[in-house]
């Protein structure tokens, strides 16, 4: 990408969001979104701390006033985890939060005791790596809430869509609130994401989770994970689109219980 100057980003404007008891569970959302993502898994808070907070300029973290890249972010949140005490803790990722937790469980295997990708990739098809910096566009000219009709095509089922239950309306209201810059700085770091090398040296016991109606790419993108981390395992989440574990809160709470005992 043209004009690609990434900077570190600051740990001090990150406000962990710390609640349950139990082995933490650290949690990175998606593009767009914020730690309350996760509310749909507070069933886990009987034997996990659920252990959140939200990227750059979404919700209650302030824009960085520069670019950066999925190497700040892991920088970013090993220094946050450090602060907090948080030498070895379970791992999650959705989407662009799924491509951090590759890079730092890669980069940091001694912090990461077990791993869950959810609907994410190591790196953009050309295409697709194209098509971040226009969307990055779209949404600073036009906002965020310009490209939710899209979005939520997505992130859900027609049949989530057409019932508009909790779960959607809290993706899209979030989606509305979203900063236009902060989302556009993002798009900018998908558009630079390859995280191959250091998923190739993921140790840690590794769940993928893969919505049913994702596309071929990010269907791909699970079958090489697969390949290149060993023991790892795949997990389709039935009638779920991108935003799978919203999409299905049960079924996903039910197979991270199976998994993180």
């Amino acid at each position: 990408m043209d004009n690609w100057n990434p900077k570190p980003l600051d740990p001090g404007t990150i406000a962990l969001h710390r609640r349950g008891t139990g082995k933490p569970l650290v949690l990175l959302h998606c593009l767009g979104q914020s730690w309350r993502f996760w509310d749909v898994l507070d069933p886990l808070m009987d034997r996990n701390e659920l252990v959140a907070y939200s990227f750059p300029g979404h919700a209650d973290t302030p824009l960085p006033g520069h670019q950066y890249g999925v190497e700040e972010l892991t920088e970013q949140l090993r220094a946050v985890a450090l602060r907090e005490g948080l030498t070895k803790f379970h791992l999650m990722g959705i989407s662009l939060g799924g491509s951090v937790a590759q890079h730092f469980a890669g980069t940091y295997p001694d912090m990461v005791d077990k791993l869950v990708l959810a609907d994410c990739t190591p790196i953009y098809a050309p295409e697709a790596r194209a098509n971040w910096p226009v969307r990055a566009a779209a949404a600073r000219q036009n906002g965020v809430a310009s490209l939710i009709p899209m979005l939520l095509k997505v992130f859900f089922t027609e049949g989530s869509i057409v019932e508009n239950g909790p779960n959607v309306r809290h993706v899209r209201e979030v989606f509305e609130a979203c900063d236009g810059e902060a989302y556009g700085l993002a798009c900018e770091t998908l558009a630079t994401l390859d995280t191959r090398e250091q998923t190739r040296k993921i140790v840690a016991a590794t769940l993928i989770l893969l919505g049913s109606n994702e596309g071929p790419a990010f269907q791909d993108a699970a079958k090489w994970m697969n390949a290149a981390i060993p023991g790892s395992q795949v997990v389709v989440v039935p009638e779920a689109g991108h935003a799978s574990v919203r999409e299905r809160p049960d079924f996903a709470v039910a197979r991270l219980r199976e998994f993180l005992d």
